[in-house]
């Protein structure tokens, strides 16, 4: 079983979590809660008519742990190292500070600091560069939202960009295309 380590707890990272963990893969989730969505009302998201963002957030987080994400709420990451089996991630905690996974998908908005300390290559227009599947220049290394766009920063999309790395990861972990699509039969 993959281990996959998130760090971001906004609408990018909590969809990475949601369709690993719904896939079965391990997934730890690192969240400071500073994502914008604090500040936000969503009326432009596809099936929302009009949410808070505040309840919007609460709910994915719901969603997120019904499916057996390890939250790690206000464990704020330090560094992420790149090892010979995967991740290294370092965070704040005195006790238990370091986690090691086979992925780390970097969901953390427009701070594209630990991309830049991991040696993620950057585009001119100082974005993390990424794949179609998000992956960075290290291989099993994805980076999400605004951290790799310059001015599209909607909710919508980096929920998008962290589907988009969690399928990744699923087809890696499959050896094939693998797609996450659920059936009404599935919802008994």
């Amino acid at each position: 079983m993959a281990r996959v380590l998130v760090v971001g707890g906004g609408p990018a990272g909590l969809s990475a979590a949601l369709f690993t963990a719904k896939n079965g893969q391990e997934t730890k989730v690192f969240d400071t809660d500073e994502t914008w969505l604090h500040k936000a009302h969503l009326f432009n998201y596809l099936g929302i008519e009009s949410m808070d963002g505040e309840r919007f957030l609460e709910e994915s987080r719901e969603q997120a742990d019904s499916y057996g994400v390890e939250r790690h709420q206000g464990e704020a990451v330090t560094s992420v190292e790149t090892t010979e089996d995967g991740f290294v991630v370092h965070t704040t905690e005195d006790v238990d500070g370091r986690y090691e996974g086979d992925y780390v998908v970097l969901a953390t908005g427009a701070d594209r600091d630990l991309a830049e300390a991991m040696g993620c290559e950057f585009d001119d227009d100082g974005t993390v560069s990424v794949t179609l599947s998000m992956e960075t220049s290290i291989e099993d290394c994805y980076a999400t939202g605004a951290m790799v766009r310059d001015q599209e920063w909607q909710a919508v999309i980096s929920a998008g960009d962290g589907a988009t790395a969690a399928l990744d990861v699923l087809s890696k972990e499959e050896g094939e295309h693998f797609h996450d699509f659920d059936t009404p039969g599935d919802a008994e």
